[in-house]
């Protein structure tokens, strides 16, 4: 009675063990089956004005809602460059401007904007995330050390303290925080690849979901 008992345990366990894993093997992957969003919104992702790394004409868009003053957005930039570098010429990355820290976010956002006229933006840009902590602390922000950093990047403070009011610098600011809007981004950084959100979040699921429209490109 013993012996028959152990073998009907033995075998329900491993007929829990083997429903288990077909659940496992057929249950959907949330990346995988990720849909682009609707027309309209795929319409407010990408602007004619939005700075751009990669070729211009490459075949997988990465969308990245970003804020300077963002601790994530610091901590992903090692990852698109990394991205951008493993699939040369298949990947580029539209940057799309998201101030959610407040004023020192806007006045770094405006210094990256002058330097774009400058012809320094990504140095400009990358100063402005190493030294992130300096001038963006959340307890006690200094927006006013901006200007002194992107100095050292090359970027022409003088002629910088005007393109930074200039009309079109404004302009950008109120078109992305309006298309911020209109996607109903809440967090940054917030990916969009190829017009798909990037769900579930991390750096890993970004890898993958980039290789896999890269894959599906060369098909």
């Amino acid at each position: 009675m013993k012996r028959k008992s152990l073998i009907l345990s033995v075998l329900a366990i491993g007929l829990a063990v083997f429903a288990t894993a077909i659940w496992y093997q057929s249950r959907p992957s949330r990346t995988a089956q990720t849909e682009p969003v609707q027309p309209e919104i795929a319409q407010a992702l990408v602007r004619s004005y939005s700075p751009i790394m990669g070729p211009e004409d490459a075949p997988v868009t990465i969308v990245e809602f970003f804020d300077p003053a963002c601790e994530a957005c610091r901590a992903f930039y090692p990852v698109i460059k990394d991205i951008l570098a493993q699939h040369d010429g298949q990947v580029r990355v539209v940057l799309r401007y998201t101030p959610f820290h407040g004023p020192a976010s806007e006045q770094a956002i405006r210094v990256m904007e002058a330097a774009r006229m400058q012809d320094v933006y990504i140095p400009v840009k990358e100063a402005i995330l190493e030294f992130q902590p300096r001038w963006a602390s959340h307890g006690e922000p200094a927006p006013g050390l901006i200007l002194g950093i992107a100095a050292q990047a090359g970027l022409d403070v003088d002629a910088a303290q005007n393109q930074m009011k200039a009309p079109q610098t404004l302009a950008i600011l109120n078109q992305d925080r309006a298309d911020v809007e209109t996607v109903g981004v809440r967090q940054t950084p917030t990916f969009f690849v190829n017009g798909k959100p990037l769900d579930p979040f991390g750096a890993d699921e970004l890898r993958a979901m980039v290789a896999a429209e890269v894959a599906a490109i060369g098909s």
